[in-house]
Protein backbone atom coordinates (compact mmCIF):
# COMPACT_ATOMS: atom_id res chain seq x y z
CA UNK A 1 0.00 0.00 0.00
CA UNK A 2 2.86 2.38 0.85
CA UNK A 3 4.50 1.66 -2.50
CA UNK A 4 1.30 2.50 -4.36
CA UNK A 5 0.99 5.73 -2.40
CA UNK A 6 4.63 6.65 -3.08
CA UNK A 7 4.19 5.85 -6.77
CA UNK A 8 1.16 8.15 -6.87
CA UNK A 9 3.08 10.95 -5.18
CA UNK A 10 5.99 10.49 -7.59
CA UNK A 11 3.62 10.59 -10.57
CA UNK A 12 2.00 13.80 -9.32
CA UNK A 13 5.42 15.36 -8.76
CA UNK A 14 6.50 14.46 -12.30
CA UNK A 15 3.29 15.82 -13.79
CA UNK A 16 3.69 19.01 -11.78
CA UNK A 17 7.27 19.39 -12.97
CA UNK A 18 6.20 18.94 -16.58
CA UNK A 19 3.62 21.69 -16.35
CA UNK A 20 5.84 24.16 -14.51
CA UNK A 21 7.36 27.09 -16.29
CA UNK A 22 11.07 27.80 -16.27
CA UNK A 23 10.58 30.52 -13.65
CA UNK A 24 9.44 29.20 -10.25
CA UNK A 25 8.10 32.67 -9.42
CA UNK A 26 5.62 32.35 -12.31
CA UNK A 27 4.39 29.04 -10.93
CA UNK A 28 4.04 30.49 -7.44
CA UNK A 29 2.13 33.51 -8.77
CA UNK A 30 -0.19 31.28 -10.80
CA UNK A 31 -0.89 29.14 -7.71
CA UNK A 32 -1.65 32.22 -5.60
CA UNK A 33 -3.94 33.62 -8.32
CA UNK A 34 -5.81 30.31 -8.66
CA UNK A 35 -6.32 30.16 -4.89
CA UNK A 36 -7.51 33.77 -4.84
CA UNK A 37 -9.99 33.05 -7.64
CA UNK A 38 -11.31 29.95 -5.82
CA UNK A 39 -11.76 31.84 -2.55
CA UNK A 40 -13.47 34.69 -4.36
CA UNK A 41 -16.22 32.35 -5.50
CA UNK A 42 -17.03 31.26 -1.95
CA UNK A 43 -16.91 34.80 -0.59
CA UNK A 44 -19.07 36.07 -3.45
CA UNK A 45 -21.73 33.41 -2.94
CA UNK A 46 -22.03 34.29 0.76
CA UNK A 47 -22.13 38.01 0.02
CA UNK A 48 -24.75 37.61 -2.71
CA UNK A 49 -26.97 35.49 -0.47
CA UNK A 50 -26.74 37.75 2.57
CA UNK A 51 -26.02 41.35 1.63
CA UNK A 52 -27.19 41.77 -1.94
CA UNK A 53 -30.39 39.80 -1.73
CA UNK A 54 -31.78 41.56 1.34
CA UNK A 55 -31.83 45.27 0.55
CA UNK A 56 -32.39 47.36 -2.54
CA UNK A 57 -29.14 49.21 -1.95
CA UNK A 58 -27.20 45.98 -1.51
CA UNK A 59 -28.73 44.57 -4.68
CA UNK A 60 -27.95 47.68 -6.73
CA UNK A 61 -24.34 47.75 -5.54
CA UNK A 62 -23.82 44.01 -6.04
CA UNK A 63 -25.38 43.93 -9.52
CA UNK A 64 -23.53 47.04 -10.70
CA UNK A 65 -20.15 45.67 -9.59
CA UNK A 66 -20.97 42.26 -11.05
CA UNK A 67 -21.80 43.82 -14.42
CA UNK A 68 -18.63 45.96 -14.35
CA UNK A 69 -16.49 42.91 -13.63
CA UNK A 70 -18.17 40.95 -16.45
CA UNK A 71 -17.61 43.74 -18.95
CA UNK A 72 -13.94 44.18 -18.04
CA UNK A 73 -13.32 40.41 -18.04
CA UNK A 74 -14.99 40.10 -21.45
CA UNK A 75 -12.77 42.85 -22.88
CA UNK A 76 -9.68 41.05 -21.61
CA UNK A 77 -10.90 37.73 -23.00
CA UNK A 78 -11.56 39.24 -26.41
CA UNK A 79 -7.99 40.56 -26.43
CA UNK A 80 -6.04 37.68 -24.86
CA UNK A 81 -7.82 34.50 -25.90
CA UNK A 82 -7.16 32.87 -29.24
CA UNK A 83 -10.16 30.56 -28.93
CA UNK A 84 -13.18 31.42 -31.08
CA UNK A 85 -15.60 30.03 -28.50
CA UNK A 86 -14.19 32.32 -25.80
CA UNK A 87 -14.57 35.31 -28.10
CA UNK A 88 -18.20 34.31 -28.78
CA UNK A 89 -18.97 33.89 -25.06
CA UNK A 90 -17.27 37.19 -24.18
CA UNK A 91 -19.27 38.98 -26.90
CA UNK A 92 -22.54 37.55 -25.58
CA UNK A 93 -21.57 38.54 -22.03
CA UNK A 94 -20.69 42.08 -23.15
CA UNK A 95 -24.03 42.53 -24.91
CA UNK A 96 -26.16 41.15 -22.08
CA UNK A 97 -24.31 42.77 -19.17
CA UNK A 98 -24.25 46.15 -20.93
CA UNK A 99 -28.05 45.91 -21.26
CA UNK A 100 -28.38 44.85 -17.62
CA UNK A 101 -26.20 47.75 -16.50
CA UNK A 102 -28.20 50.25 -18.54
CA UNK A 103 -31.50 49.03 -17.11
CA UNK A 104 -30.13 49.10 -13.57
CA UNK A 105 -29.03 52.71 -14.06
CA UNK A 106 -32.53 53.66 -15.17
CA UNK A 107 -34.36 51.88 -12.31
CA UNK A 108 -32.03 52.45 -9.35
CA UNK A 109 -32.59 56.20 -8.92
CA UNK A 110 -36.30 55.54 -8.34
CA UNK A 111 -36.15 52.41 -6.18
CA UNK A 112 -32.82 52.82 -4.38
CA UNK A 113 -32.34 56.59 -4.44
CA UNK A 114 -29.97 56.59 -1.46
CA UNK A 115 -27.56 54.18 -3.15
CA UNK A 116 -25.08 55.58 -5.62
CA UNK A 117 -24.20 53.19 -8.43
CA UNK A 118 -20.56 52.19 -8.01
CA UNK A 119 -18.13 53.34 -10.68
CA UNK A 120 -15.20 51.11 -9.70
CA UNK A 121 -14.72 47.45 -8.91
CA UNK A 122 -14.45 46.25 -5.34
CA UNK A 123 -11.12 44.84 -4.21
CA UNK A 124 -12.17 41.21 -4.68
CA UNK A 125 -13.24 41.62 -8.28
CA UNK A 126 -10.28 43.83 -9.07
CA UNK A 127 -8.16 40.89 -7.90
CA UNK A 128 -9.96 38.65 -10.40
CA UNK A 129 -9.27 41.14 -13.20
CA UNK A 130 -5.62 41.33 -12.14
CA UNK A 131 -5.43 37.52 -12.25
CA UNK A 132 -6.90 37.48 -15.76
CA UNK A 133 -4.35 40.03 -16.90
CA UNK A 134 -1.55 38.01 -15.30
CA UNK A 135 -2.64 34.63 -16.69
CA UNK A 136 -0.16 33.01 -19.04
CA UNK A 137 -1.49 32.55 -22.60
CA UNK A 138 -1.55 28.75 -22.17
CA UNK A 139 -3.68 29.09 -19.01
CA UNK A 140 -5.85 32.04 -19.94
CA UNK A 141 -8.92 30.20 -21.27
CA UNK A 142 -9.15 27.95 -18.21
CA UNK A 143 -8.71 30.88 -15.80
CA UNK A 144 -11.34 32.94 -17.64
CA UNK A 145 -13.89 30.13 -17.82
CA UNK A 146 -13.36 29.12 -14.18
CA UNK A 147 -13.91 32.72 -13.12
CA UNK A 148 -17.00 33.00 -15.32
CA UNK A 149 -18.66 29.92 -13.84
CA UNK A 150 -18.06 31.20 -10.30
CA UNK A 151 -19.08 34.79 -11.10
CA UNK A 152 -22.29 33.72 -12.81
CA UNK A 153 -23.17 31.35 -9.95
CA UNK A 154 -22.72 34.30 -7.60
CA UNK A 155 -24.90 36.50 -9.82
CA UNK A 156 -27.60 33.82 -9.91
CA UNK A 157 -27.59 33.63 -6.11
CA UNK A 158 -28.05 37.40 -6.00
CA UNK A 159 -30.78 37.49 -8.67
CA UNK A 160 -32.76 34.53 -7.34
CA UNK A 161 -32.58 35.99 -3.85
CA UNK A 162 -33.96 39.34 -4.99
CA UNK A 163 -36.51 38.47 -7.67
CA UNK A 164 -39.40 38.36 -5.18
CA UNK A 165 -38.48 41.63 -3.43
CA UNK A 166 -41.87 43.29 -3.77
CA UNK A 167 -40.86 46.56 -2.10
CA UNK A 168 -38.90 47.39 -5.26
CA UNK A 169 -40.86 45.88 -8.15
CA UNK A 170 -38.69 47.37 -10.90
CA UNK A 171 -35.49 45.91 -9.47
CA UNK A 172 -37.24 42.59 -8.79
CA UNK A 173 -38.46 42.50 -12.40
CA UNK A 174 -34.92 43.24 -13.62
CA UNK A 175 -33.58 40.36 -11.53
CA UNK A 176 -36.21 38.02 -12.99
CA UNK A 177 -35.56 39.24 -16.54
CA UNK A 178 -31.83 38.63 -16.51
CA UNK A 179 -31.78 35.23 -14.75
CA UNK A 180 -32.13 33.27 -18.04
CA UNK A 181 -29.26 35.17 -19.68
CA UNK A 182 -26.95 34.77 -16.70
CA UNK A 183 -27.84 31.07 -16.57
CA UNK A 184 -27.03 30.73 -20.28
CA UNK A 185 -23.64 32.42 -19.78
CA UNK A 186 -22.80 30.17 -16.85
CA UNK A 187 -23.87 27.00 -18.67
CA UNK A 188 -21.93 27.98 -21.81
CA UNK A 189 -18.77 28.64 -19.76
CA UNK A 190 -19.21 25.35 -17.86
CA UNK A 191 -19.60 23.34 -21.08
CA UNK A 192 -16.44 24.87 -22.49
CA UNK A 193 -14.55 24.24 -19.25
CA UNK A 194 -15.76 20.63 -19.13
CA UNK A 195 -14.54 20.11 -22.71
CA UNK A 196 -10.98 21.22 -21.88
Amino acid sequence: MTRIFMAGVATLALLGACSQSEDPADDAAAAVNATQDAMSGAVGQTSAATLGANTAGGFVTALAVSDMYELQAADIAMTKSETAGIDELAGMIKTDHTASSDKLKSIAPTEAADTPIPTALDERRQGLIDNLNAAAPADFDRVYLTQQVAAHNEALTLLNGFKDHMETPGLAALATEIIPKVTAHRDHAQRMLDAM
